[in-house]
């Protein structure tokens, strides 16, 4: 979208103005653009550096399985082969390993086993993968053009505390270290940020560079105004991230248990509904500091409730300050969905994280599918994080229309607060090498 040709507003019951400015403030951004400069896997294989090198990339394969084993849902085996097809192409010796599930360190358990993985990905790629058990310290051959699995990193001593005579003997193994994990971004682990450290060439895959590059655009270097949608049961839970973006977004849409916190904070009755009253004072503050430089919370107009939470309830929709001491707020109102939907309209940058309403019953979804489809059809860049937020784009077919979902989880939140992740900040640095 080209510009905002016009500010638009709208009043709800506390008769304070939303609006989308003019202008969108000249705010501090998220994350210094300095974070996001990396050495990328794919760079490298155009430039032909990656022919005869020993490469090992530290994948996300942490996937479900059954009582027995199997593999469930194989998306993140799927999701990490970009990167080892990238390297064998490019006349590597492959080594990939992963974490899987929480084993104890040093005690190895065949549940714990890499094993079905090995076997997921010679059958994706139609190849020998063999399987290397105490690969520490070496001891294995892997030649240009083979690929093999080194077993579940997190069964190697001094792994989760990032011992850096582990992540040396680790380092020792490859001339190139690829980080393709960004579900473990947010760990300093051995495998995730120490080997990087220490390794000759440290950089980044392909799904690892796409999150920099999302987060980037929405965070680092954001088309204004930023709307940012925040939503969960408990303040307390996303409090850190609240705050974060208080200070930062034009919008700040809360929902859930949060939004009703937020009611409670501008004197709103909230029956009895999921709320932190002894956060309301935090509520306030978010809100005066929004206000102060002109950006808001908007505060729903009006809420669907209910006497209990159920599939079977009624759903009855209400004013904000109608509702009765025995209902449950269990989503946002029509006209609060479809005056959001207009400020998700005018937007250049949409973050979100967290359905508005109990979106898994449908009579309560109301307001997170208006919601949904309005970032859908939205001009602006929008990227999406956290796994209720991923099973209502999933709910509602949006998946294709939402820029950038971050599969990440933790590591999506703990960007979103402000955190520097381990795993980004050892890249960055290494980039300047």
């Amino acid at each position: 979208m080209a510009g905002h040709p016009k500010s638009f507003g709208v009043r709800g019951l506390d008769d304070l103005e939303w609006s989308i400015p003019l202008k969108p403030l000249n705010l501090p951004i998220l994350m210094p653009e300095s974070l996001f400069k990396v050495k990328r896997l794919s760079e490298l294989a155009s430039a032909g550096l990656l022919k005869g090198k020993r490469v090992l990339i530290r994948a996300d394969l942490n996937v479900p399985q059954d009582d027995v084993g199997n593999i469930t849902e194989d998306t993140r085996i799927r999701a990490s082969m970009p990167a080892v097809q990238m390297c064998l192409d490019a006349g590597a010796a492959v080594m990939v390993t992963s974490h899987l599930g929480r084993p104890t360190e040093g005690e190895f358990k065949p549940e714990d086993s890499l094993a079905p993985v090995a076997d997921r990905i010679a059958s994706l790629l139609n190849r020998k993968v063999p399987l290397i058990s105490d690969w520490v310290n070496g001891g294995f051959e892997v030649n240009p053009g083979e690929l093999v699995l080194l077993e579940n990193c997190r069964l190697n001593v001094g792994e989760k505390k990032n011992n850096d005579e582990l992540a040396k003997k680790i380092a020792a193994l490859c001339d190139v270290y690829v980080n393709d994990a960004f579900g473990t971004a947010h760990r300093a682990e051995a495998t995730t940020n120490g080997v990087a450290k220490f390794a000759p060439i440290a950089c980044a895959g392909p799904l690892m560079a796409a999150e920099l590059d999302a987060l980037s655009r929405a965070l680092a270097s954001p088309k204004r105004p930023l709307v940012a949608i925040v939503a969960g049961s408990k303040v307390s839970s996303k409090l850190t991230i609240l705050k974060a973006l208080a200070d930062k977004v034009d919008e700040l849409i809360v929902g859930g248990g949060i939004a009703n916190t937020f009611m409670l904070a501008k004197g709103l009755p909230i029956g009895k509904s999921l709320a932190e009253p002894d956060l309301v004072d935090e509520a306030r503050e978010i809100m005066e500091i929004m206000e102060k430089r002109g950006a808001h919370v908007p505060i729903p107009e009006d809420v669907v409730v209910a006497n209990e939470l159920s599939p079977l309830a009624r759903a009855n929709r209400v004013p904000a300050d109608q509702v009765a001491e025995d209902d449950m707020i269990l989503d946002i109102g029509p006209k609060t969905a479809a005056r959001l939907s207009i400020m998700l309209a005018h937007a250049g940058t949409i973050v979100w994280n967290g359905p508005l309403g109990v979106f898994e019953i449908d009579q309560f979804g109301g307001g997170t599918k208006m919601l949904a489809a309005a970032i859908a059809h939205s001009p602006a860049f929008s990227i999406a994080g956290g796994g209720d937020t991923l099973a209502a784009i999933a709910k509602y077919g949006i998946e294709n229309q939402v820029d950038y979902i971050s599969t990440g989880g933790g590591a999506f939140l703990e960007f979103l607060e402000g955190k520097t992740l381990p795993a980004f900040a050892v890249l960055a640095e290494r980039a300047k090498d």
